[in-house]
C-alpha cells in the first residue's frame, strides 16, 4: 500500500501557499458550479437574473484571488510555463479546478514539476 506523502516533505515556503492554492481551487470550483447550475439556468430558463447578478461578479472576484494564488504557488514551486497556464485555466471549466486541485497537490508534494 502507498501512502500519501506528508505535508511535511512540501518546503516551508511552500506549504502555505499550497494550502492558500488548495483552498481558492474549491472555493472557486464551487462557485463556478452555482453559476453554472443554478444561478444561469435561473436567469435564462426561469427569467430570475437576480442571482445571476449576484454570483457572477462574486465568482469574477474569487477568481481573480484564485490567479494570484495559483501564480504564488507556480512561482514558488518552479512550475513551467505550460502547466502553470493550464492550472490559471482550470478555474473557468466545470469540475476542472477539483481535479487540478488534487494533482497539483500531490505534484508539489512528490517535488515534482508541473
Amino acid at each position: 500500500m502507498v501512502a500519501e506523502p506528508s505535508t511535511a516533505t512540501v518546503p516551508p515556503r511552500v506549504a502555505g501557499t499550497l494550502t492558500r492554492y488548495r483552498v481558492m481551487s474549491y472555493v472557486v470550483g464551487v462557485m463556478l458550479l452555482v453559476l453554472v447550475l443554478v444561478a444561469v439556468p435561473l436567469r435564462y430558463a426561469s427569467g430570475i437574473p437576480e442571482v445571476s447578478k449576484v454570483v457572477s461578479p462574486v465568482h469574477g472576484f474569487l477568481y481573480m484571488v484564485y490567479l494570484v494564488a495559483a501564480f504564488d504557488l507556480a512561482l514558488k514551486a518552479r512550475w513551467t510555463a505550460k502547466g502553470t497556464v493550464l492550472v490559471l485555466l482550470a478555474g473557468v471549466v466545470p469540475f476542472l479546478s477539483f481535479w487540478a486541485e488534487r494533482r497539483v497537490t500531490s505534484r508539489v508534494r512528490a517535488g515534482q514539476p508541473l
